[in-house]
């Protein structure tokens, strides 16, 4: 019986660790894709101020 016992706090364990890997996961996923976002952005902010100067450079 106390082996039953040692199996379910092993299992519970096990699903427990697999949520937390589960949820760092999907945060570090989101982390990702703002960064991707935050890049792109800068990237056109620095495009458009470029071709402001180029147009309007003497």
């Amino acid at each position: 019986m106390e082996e039953k016992e040692q199996q379910g706090t092993a299992d519970a364990t096990e699903v427990s660790f697999e949520k937390r890997r589960l949820a760092q996961e999907t945060k570090n996923e989101r982390q990702v894709w703002y960064f991707l976002a935050y890049f792109l952005f800068g990237l056109h902010i620095i495009a458009f101020v470029m071709i402001y100067a180029v147009r309007h450079g003497h």
